[in-house]
């Protein structure tokens, strides 16, 4: 029994962990509200998920910020290959969400699930407060460029970090040999070291993921699925059709070798939906894409941009979810104020992934911009739980997508036999 239980992968821990989980959020759920609780709930797991997520946000900064320098600085001199690779990738960026919104769009408009849906017993307020976090095209490039380093480092903010860690690798080029050298060096030791760091917090995934879900459940529980089943239905089957219509064909056109590229990214993917973090899969993701053949240089600059520009999953999301609002509102919103709803959204969802709640906050600007009930909000807050789990595990596959794409648009091979060498905790990278 206890031989077999060592022949588990990581992945197949994950999953048993998540069936636990579940299984501990229905027998054992919270009081309900102003009740005090009466022995174990759910809930009190917590910590290990909070635990578990903070090991995770302790590798995000220097594993990007070596990863990218060694990958930049140590990859020759062409300073237009960066260049090149950050003006591909924005195109593809804005092709692919664009789709996203599309397929969202199509889908809540057959299958409308706001139909039937009341306001009427729903509060604006937490709508109006998140509706008040305004994002501009100014505060998006303040929020790029950081007057600090080490602050954005300690709040965890990627997008200045990646920005810092490019123009840090483009000086880097241009020193002596000798500093450039001994850098070079310093930056290979920590990526190294990360990546191993990486493997040993992976050894606590399954306690923190089956407590994330535990919580989850046992403070939702499965019944709220009775009242907004058919949204959550509507965006779990648009993102589906995302997968299969848009990221399926993309790959097959880019030739990636489809049968290791899902090896590779089932278990960030399941990391991604079981904890609704994209940080908690973005460590095994890197690892992941490297393994697979993806050069270091472009997954580091790839992947963490992606973050912020490429969310597909949040994108899909929030189309659904604007349109959802309006028709439990009983407002007909014709196709041309729906395409500019659209474009309002793909214009204010980049860059905000460092915002808490992002996608809310997306959501109530937008929803106060054209005039629709804030209510929809706190309707969709019952249910956001489930559906940020899927949305944010496909904004995961999508930016590990994106990294193999531009590897082949930028003539880098990527093997196509062979199984996805994806380490397991404790193994060297």
């Amino acid at each position: 029994m206890i031989a077999a239980l060592r022949r588990l992968s990581l992945t197949q821990w994950i999953i048993i962990s998540m069936v636990l989980g579940v299984a501990l959020g229905v027998i054992f759920p919270d009081p309900p509200a102003g009740t005090p609780a009466s022995g174990f709930v759910a809930s009190s797991l917590q910590p290990l998920s909070t635990a578990f997520l903070r090991m995770i946000k302790l590798l995000i900064v220097p594993l990007i910020a070596s990863t990218l320098i060694v990958g930049i600085a140590g990859h020759g001199d062409d300073l237009k290959k960066v260049g090149r690779l950050a003006f591909r990738s924005i195109i593809y960026f804005e092709i692919v969400t664009t789709l996203a919104l599309v397929v969202g769009l199509l889908a809540v408009n057959i299958i409308r699930p706001g139909d039937g849906v009341s306001l009427a017993a729903a509060s604006a307020s937490q709508g109006t407060e998140l509706a008040s976090k305004h994002v501009t095209a100014t505060g998006l490039i303040e929020h790029v460029v950081p007057q600090s380093f080490f602050e954005a480092a300690a709040n965890n903010d990627v997008l200045p970090v990646v920005f810092f860690s490019v123009l840090f690798a483009v000086a880097l080029t241009r020193v002596a040999a000798e500093p450039k050298r001994t850098m070079l060096g310093f930056c290979r030791s920590v990526s190294e070291i990360m990546f191993v760091f990486t493997s040993l917090v992976m050894w606590f995934a399954p306690f923190g993921i089956g407590a994330a879900i535990a919580v989850t459940v046992g403070r939702s529980g499965i019944g709220i699925l009775a009242n907004l089943g058919l949204l959550v239905l509507t965006l779990y089957g648009a993102l589906v059709v995302f997968i299969l219509g848009v990221l399926l064909p993309v790959a097959l056109i880019a030739r990636v070798p489809v049968r290791r590229f899902v090896q590779a990214v089932k278990e960030p993917a399941l990391i991604a939906f079981s904890t609704a973090s994209s940080e908690a899969a973005l460590p095994r993701a890197m690892q992941a894409m490297e393994r697979l053949g993806v050069p270091d240089r472009i997954v580091a600059f790839v992947l963490p941009t992606g973050y912020s520009f490429n969310l597909d999953g949040s994108t899909l999301y929030l189309a659904v979810a604007s349109i959802f609002v309006a028709q439990a509102a009983g407002i007909a919103m014709p196709i041309e104020t729906q395409l500019l709803m659209m474009l309002t959204l793909m214009l204010t969802s980049k860059g905000v992934a460092a915002v808490p709640r992002a996608s809310l906050v997306i959501l109530s600007g937008t929803l106060a911009q054209f005039g629709l009930p804030l209510q929809g909000v706190a309707v969709i807050l019952g249910v956001d739980a489930l559906m940020d789990m899927a949305r944010t595990s496909t904004n995961l596959v999508g930016n590990c997508l994106a990294t193999v794409v531009m590897s082949r648009w930028e003539g880098e091979p990527i093997p196509s036999d062979g199984p996805a060498l994806v380490p397991q905790p404790g193994t060297p990278r």
